[in-house]
């Protein structure tokens, strides 16, 4: 379901409602998606894992929009168009193409879905989710900021102790 009738354009950002967070894809064309995926996600319809905290990677995905919106609402989205000129279409589209398949860095604080959808459009890889986190500063926000730190905080332990093992 979308919060308009506007139909996406090829180079679009649309931003996915899942509860308590927001899974962002960049639309291109014929009814298909490219974005950024952790492993324990899926980024399918209604996914929600806070397990994508604890990777440190992602894998860039080409999926029918309705696959990955399922019963989720979502909305169009360029919300930095006021900010930066978005790219040219074709280089947008080019660019997130060439990506497919890759695995990429992947944080929630400076590389997560959102991160990945901006550069592709502006150029500029910016998450309005963390800096609003960052900016609360107060109440929920802090709660929530410093759990994401714990969380953050014990998957690099945890990732660290892996390497050790494998090492041996």
């Amino acid at each position: 379901m979308t919060t308009s009738q506007v139909k996406p354009k090829p180079g679009d950002l649309i931003e996915i409602f899942r509860g308590t967070y927001q899974h962002w894809v960049i639309y291109v064309g014929q009814g298909y998606i490219i974005h950024l995926v952790p492993p324990s996600e899926h980024a399918q319809a209604g996914a929600y894992s806070m397990m994508s905290v604890l990777c440190d990677m992602a894998v860039v995905k080409k999926e029918p929009l309705q696959d990955v919106v399922g019963t989720d609402r979502y909305t169009i989205n360029n919300l930095l168009d006021d900010k930066y000129k978005p790219r040219p279409v074709k280089l947008i589209l080019q660019d997130a193409h060439s990506l497919l398949g890759q695995e990429l860095p992947y944080c929630v604080f400076s590389g997560n879905c959102e991160h990945f959808v901006t550069e592709m459009r502006y150029g500029k890889a910016e998450s309005r989710q963390v800096r609003n986190i960052v900016e609360v500063g107060v109440g929920v926000g802090v709660a929530t900021l410093i759990g994401l730190g714990v969380v953050a905080a014990a998957a690099a332990i945890f990732s660290s102790g892996n390497k050790e093992k494998s090492k041996r």
